[in-house]
């Protein structure tokens, strides 16, 4: 009987890791095994080591965080710099001291210099300072890819850093206040709707961003992780042509609601960085042929998912 390599995800029950969990009987040649932050506290070096003795992984697909949207990056900026900074250093030391074969180390495009020409690349991550209402979190994200590069040059670790763009999905956290802006904005169309209220949305609506659905994100780091190819930082995005606004999140958001009539751009809200379009070219050439799930469709599929499991959803 052959032997099935072991992959470890960190982070194993959020929205990404769910999704990886959902695809991963396409993975007959692995195991998996998702952790929790209820499993092992990653913060803690001893606990984060006793993770591996346990589990033994060959490979590590790095997901753990404590992240929020806009208002938690504003207002809590002390925790989302050193939790961060703990669960990065453990994992990443343990992976080294472990003799991970290869380990999948999760950014984030929102970690990129704030004032910057478009669009940005791989190279520009450390061109210039983050914007400031999220500078915690980037900062400490920015120190997980300067990690993972020199294990790289300093002892040959084979760990990538993967940069998503704003993700979205199924068993996302749909929390007003902690959740991200997709989200947050379908459980607060879902609150309006029952109330006969307002749909209020924070801001003028015309930010934009690039949305990745969880699935498709979920495939991309499978194909990265099991690819012979060697790469250090790699963008995971949809095209530039596929950037949408906010305002056009809110509106599908609404449709799908049946409350479009509802909709109010509350301007005296910040609207946080107005725009951080990415280049996907690098993921492009890896993978060719993937195909995007169109935001309309994601949407649609992630306001069934909220409805249908309202029961265990995450606030």
């Amino acid at each position: 009987m052959s032997y099935k390599k072991l992959i470890l995800v960190t982070g194993g029950t959020g929205m990404v890791g769910s999704a990886i969990q959902e695809i991963s009987l396409e993975y007959s040649n692995y195991n998996f095994v998702f952790i929790s932050s209820k499993d092992y506290d990653l913060t803690n070096m001893d606990s984060t080591n006793s993770m591996f003795l346990n589990h033994t992984p060959d490979y590590v697909i790095h997901l753990a965080a404590c992240v929020g949207g806009l208002f938690k990056n504003m207002n809590q900026k002390v925790e989302m710099f050193e939790k961060n900074l703990l669960i990065n250093y453990n994992v990443v030391r343990c992976c080294y001291l472990h003799k991970i074969k290869k380990m999948i180390a999760c950014l984030s495009t929102c970690i990129f210099p704030d004032k910057i020409t478009y669009p940005i690349n791989e190279e520009m991550l450390h061109d210039g300072p983050p914007h400031n209402s999220n500078d915690a979190y980037a900062y400490a994200k920015r120190m997980l890819e300067v990690q993972c590069r020199l294990y790289r040059e300093n002892h040959g670790c084979n760990f990538v850093c993967v940069i998503p763009t704003n993700i979205y999905g199924k068993n996302d956290n749909f929390s007003l206040e902690d959740g991200h802006v997709l989200p947050a904005l379908i459980n607060k169309c879902h609150l309006a709707k029952q109330e006969r209220a307002d749909f209020i949305v924070k801001g003028t609506g015309k930010p934009l961003r690039q949305f990745i659905y969880s699935t498709d994100l979920a495939k991309l780091i499978m194909n990265v992780l099991t690819s012979d190819k060697k790469i250090d930082n790699i963008t995971l995005s949809v095209s530039e042509e596929d950037e949408v606004s906010i305002e056009n999140v809110a509106r599908n958001i609404a449709k799908c609601f049946d409350y479009e009539d509802h909709i109010v751009f509350d301007s005296t809200y910040s609207d946080g960085q107005y725009k951080k379009t990415v280049s996907n070219e690098k993921i492009l050439e890896f993978c060719p042929d993937f195909e995007f799930t169109e935001i309309g469709d994601g949407i649609k599929s992630t306001v069934e998912w909220f409805m249908e499991n309202f029961d265990k959803v995450r606030f």
